[in-house]
């Protein structure tokens, strides 16, 4: 698609969420205290910080605040205001702990619906022996920057067993003829933006509502080595009928997830 001649800004929303899931199998209470602390180390703010730092840097945009917060027992959040602009420099609110501000002379615009945010969600139940960590990530632009470009690194970023994702443009811009447009780019499917060495991973489907400019997708691994999902426990170990049994409740969980409903 040849680029729009607009008439002022690009005022677009395009808004790309991710609901990602990691599973692990964990044979009693204490294993699955330890997988849980393990996973909320592995995914905590500063790691999370860093993620979304890189994901800015993809879509070409810059940061002007960063907020993050651990919380306790588990779980961290991290939100990131963005902008097109050029920035100076970085420095450390101390009135406002774990909050970092950007400081520029020259900043024109204040994207204030561009932003990166993340939140986990480490869980388990303490009759079965199945955890899952979720992470909810959310990447919303205003303008001509593509949240898009960051599909891929943040797929692989996350141990991502299951995905949904949901792609959606908002609002309206006009080009130099008065001319309404509610999307600024060609798309299909979200999975038009994935690569091929990534699908050739997953099983997906999708949801799309054209005429709203709507795109969902959701993907499950195809294969399940069970070494990967098991916390603590050497496979060897195993009889063959654990062994079957425990991938049986692994796949029962992820297909759970993965269809939206309890089979």
């Amino acid at each position: 698609m040849s680029k729009l001649k607009l008439h002022g800004f690009n005022n677009l929303t395009k808004t790309l969420s991710f609901c990602i899931y990691d599973i692990c199998y964990a044979k009693n209470t204490d294993d699955r205290k330890r997988y849980l602390n393990y996973i909320d180390e592995q995914y905590n703010a500063i790691r999370l910080s860093e993620i979304l730092r890189e994901t800015c840097r993809l879509i070409g945009a810059n940061v002007l605040n960063i907020a993050r917060q651990d919380y306790d027992p588990q779980g961290a959040s991290v939100t990131l205001l963005i902008s097109e602009e050029n920035i100076n420099h970085l420095y450390n609110d101390s009135s406002h702990p774990g909050s970092e501000k950007i400081v520029s002379k020259n900043i024109v615009i204040h994207l204030d619906k561009s932003h990166v945010c993340v939140h986990t969600y480490p869980e388990s139940h303490p009759e079965g022996k199945i955890c899952t960590f979720r992470a909810d990530i959310e990447v919303s632009t205003c303008g001509i920057i593509s949240p898009l470009k960051a599909l891929n690194y943040l797929i692989t970023q996350l141990e991502s067993d299951i995905v949904t994702i949901d792609y959606r443009v908002r609002g309206f811009t006009r080009d130099i003829h008065g001319k309404k447009h509610f999307i600024d780019h060609e798309i299909q499917s979200i999975q038009n933006f994935i690569k091929d060495d990534i699908k050739l991973m997953y099983q997906m489907r999708d949801v799309n509502a054209y005429n709203e400019n709507y795109f969902h997708t959701r993907m499950i691994v195809k294969e399940l080595n069970i070494e990967k999902y098991l916390f603590n426990i050497l496979p060897h170990t195993l009889s063959s009928e654990e062994y079957i049994a425990i991938k049986d409740l692994l796949w029962k969980e992820m297909r759970e997830i993965y269809y939206g409903y309890n089979l």
